[in-house]
């Protein structure tokens, strides 16, 4: 019985090792189709289709997809340890209703730490036409400014420590605080192949859980990992920089 055939549909050997490059090679390996199953292979059996050949190919931009994804929530860790820091002092300054306490500066550290990369990001955008050779190395020289901001402040007294009683004022001028960073952040976003909006959430919601569980850490244990959360965070930006521009 004669193979079926379809119009325009390239017939590549088995053993070949191109495939098809593109947006059309990624719609196939994301949508494999198996012609053999329904017979759309060559009489002697030697020659597949094309498109089963692509789809059985590990292409680049599936890793480089999933790099800047591992990219973007050890971005959010580092950027939320300065609002953990933060969380944890206020945790063992106030310990009534640390529940209430912990919900509290979740939502307001979340929210603005993922709003504020938006703004980076659109401002990214914006001038990226202009530097775009450069802009590696921007984000390199932001992230290393951030990082190292944070690793001082590692070494120095919260701002948490000179707060007599927590309002929604208070909470408001603490959460852009310690966002400011997240904003200037924002432009490496515009070199990681995720969507911005969903590395801003990822951004918010893991800030906002290490929100909360800096207050509870901080009203059981006190601040001895406060200094230690910092510097930590610190350290990541720098590195998360320092790939930017070798690899």
């Amino acid at each position: 019985m004669a193979a079926a055939k379809i119009p325009g549909a390239a017939v590549l050997p088995l053993t070949s090792k191109k495939a098809i490059p593109g947006e059309e090679a990624g719609h196939l390996i994301r949508w494999p189709v198996l012609f053999s199953s329904i017979g759309i292979v060559s009489s002697n059996q030697h020659y597949l289709k094309a498109a089963e050949v692509v789809s059985t190919v590990s292409p680049p931009y599936v890793v480089k997809e999933k790099l800047s994804m591992l990219e973007v929530l050890l971005l959010a860790v580092a950027l939320s340890m300065d609002a953990f820091a933060v969380s944890i002092g206020l945790g063992a300054k106030h310990q009534r209703r640390p529940m209430s306490l912990a919900i509290m500066a979740g939502i307001y550290f979340g929210v603005f730490q993922a709003l504020m990369p938006v703004f980076g990001y659109l401002g990214g955008k914006g001038v990226l036409g202009w530097v775009e050779a450069a802009a590696p190395w921007i984000a390199f020289l932001l992230l290393v400014l951030i990082g190292g901001k944070m690793i001082y402040e590692s070494f120095a007294e919260g701002v948490e420590e000179d707060i007599a009683t927590i309002t929604h004022r208070v909470m408001l001028m603490l959460a852009i605080a310690t966002s400011i960073d997240a904003m200037a952040a924002g432009f490496a976003l515009t070199l990681l192949d995720v969507a911005p909006l969903l590395a801003c959430l990822i951004i918010g919601v893991t800030t906002f859980l290490f929100s909360m569980a800096g207050v509870l850490i901080g009203t059981k244990s006190g601040t001895w990992l406060e200094s230690k959360a910092e510097l930590f965070g610190g350290v990541v930006l720098i590195l998360i920089g320092l790939k930017m521009i070798l690899f």
